[in-house]
């Protein structure tokens, strides 16, 4: 078989290549939340907005180790409100950038880092079915409480959303 060349649209000769104000620039959405008491299934932390025209790239959820518990059964999934717009990712979805199950939190290695007891989830979601979410309009990427930690510990979760905007996708 011989081998070919196949070209995303974003890498076509046609697509603006990134300038300092053209298409491109990655941005960055964050918050940080001090949790101190235990969550209930059903609770949404709102984490930070993206504006219209976002469409997420990638991100992480940080998080101390809020359930201390041999058993854990600490589980909050990542996703969005829903924004009022008519896209086809403007209406809520409470686990489309990650529907992580049970958080751990144990101490764990990393090579050249260090050892380190919390949670660093990767958002997934939508994002590992290779679609990558946009919104029409401003939109709240919150967490949202599946089920209470076992054996709680106050402390922080922070959420980093990385993003490009297209404003041909606002609406």
């Amino acid at each position: 078989m011989t081998a070919e060349t196949l070209t995303a649209v974003r890498a076509a000769s046609t697509f603006p290549v990134f300038k300092p104000h053209g298409s491109g620039l990655l941005c960055a959405a964050y918050g940080t939340y001090e949790i101190a008491a235990n969550v209930e299934a059903g609770d949404i932390f709102e984490m930070c907005r993206v504006p219209a025209g976002a469409r997420v790239l990638g991100g992480y959820v940080y998080g101390d180790d809020l359930d201390t518990h041999a058993s854990e059964t600490l589980d909050m999934d990542l996703g969005w409100a829903a924004n009022g717009g008519s896209g086809t990712w403007d209406g809520v979805d409470t686990d489309g950038l990650g529907n992580f199950d049970v958080w751990v939190g144990d101490a764990f290695a990393v090579p050249n880092i260090g050892a380190s007891a919390g949670n660093v989830l990767p958002i997934s979601g939508v994002l590992a079915d290779g679609d990558l979410p946009y919104f029409t309009k401003e939109t709240v990427i919150q967490l949202y409480a599946v089920a209470p930690a076992a054996t709680f510990a106050a402390g922080a979760v922070s959420v980093v959303v990385f993003y490009v905007v297209d404003e041909s996708l606002v609406a």
